[in-house]
């Protein structure tokens, strides 16, 4: 495994996390709430966003518009099981999401989870730093590099882990920021 490989295995681990923290919900509508729900189409799960338009008119409410109507049902029950705290309203056109204002209980749940995928995203990184490692100290072991070279290699090695983490941390920061503002 090279240093290019091993950091944009880094890279991935903290775009993964960030599409973790866009799950979460803040006290505005967004789109990305709705990234994890599947909906039962004709027989297959199928995500929610290629199934329907989606869109926010306004703060606190998100619309869905299927393309196919005969799928609202489905989409309304898919939303309901997805556990994202929110109640589906269907008109027999759109169904529509009204976002309440969080409690400081709920936001506590939130910074809560979303300290979870920030750990989960940290410990996703130190795998990646173990896997390089043991890559270097098998190139050595192997006599394919100096001993130099491994210590330098996982020097490096470290500064990317520093610098990843450091990056989760501060997406970490920015969602926490972003759930407990009112």
């Amino acid at each position: 495994m090279t240093l290019a490989d091993t950091e944009s295995h880094m890279q991935k681990a903290v775009e993964a996390t960030q599409r973790a923290f866009n799950t979460i919900r803040t006290g505005r509508a967004n789109t990305s709430l709705l990234d994890r729900v599947m909906v039962e189409y004709y027989g297959s799960p199928t995500p929610l966003k290629s199934l329907a338009s989606i869109n926010t008119p306004d703060a606190s409410t998100i619309t869905i518009q299927p393309y196919d109507k005969s799928s609202l049902t489905q989409v309304e029950k898919a939303i309901s099981l997805a556990d994202i705290g929110l109640t589906p309203n269907n008109d027999g056109e759109v169904v529509r999401l009204n976002i309440p204002p969080l409690t400081s209980e709920r936001r506590q749940e939130f910074v809560k989870l979303a300290g979870k995928f920030a750990e989960e995203g940290k410990v996703s990184i130190r795998n990646v730093r173990r896997d390089a490692v043991e890559s270097v100290r098998k190139q050595e072991k192997n006599s394919d590099i100096s001993k130099d070279e491994a210590l330098d290699l996982q020097d490096e090695i470290q500064k990317l882990t520093q610098k990843y983490t450091a990056k989760i941390e501060e997406l970490l920061a920015d969602k926490e920021k972003d759930i407990t503002t009112v």
